[in-house]
């Protein structure tokens, strides 16, 4: 494995391992924010799961459903950029051409 550092925008600096094998242990900038708008997405679902289950109008239902999907895109947006930011800009750097072919597969799947 090969140790290297990233120095944000703002001074942060950010060391993290490269496994040779394309593995990656990154220590993404994004992973506090991710978690946490995950989990008010999880508590949303709960709730909507409730809303059925009281047999809420389904007007209400479909919206709070829209709502949803609205925060997993913003969570899905968090996690690419962090990826481009740092997977991807490591994987040109050291010309790893299967991590960027795993991005291009995992963008065809996700804007399906």
């Amino acid at each position: 494995m090969a140790e290297h550092e990233h120095i944000m925008a703002d001074g942060t600096v950010i060391c993290h391992t490269h496994e040779q094998n394309h593995g990656h242990a990154h220590s993404h900038t994004q992973t506090k924010a991710v978690l946490n708008r995950m989990a008010r997405v999880i508590g949303h679902m709960e709730s909507i799961r409730r809303m059925v289950e009281d047999g809420r109008d389904c007007s209400e239902v479909l919206v709070q459903i829209s709502a949803v999907n609205a925060a997993l895109q913003g969570v899905a947006k968090t996690i690419l950029k962090d990826h481009l930011e740092h997977c991807i800009v490591d994987a040109v750097q050291e010309g790893d051409k299967e991590a960027i072919e795993k991005l291009n597969a995992a963008i065809d799947q996700f804007i399906r």
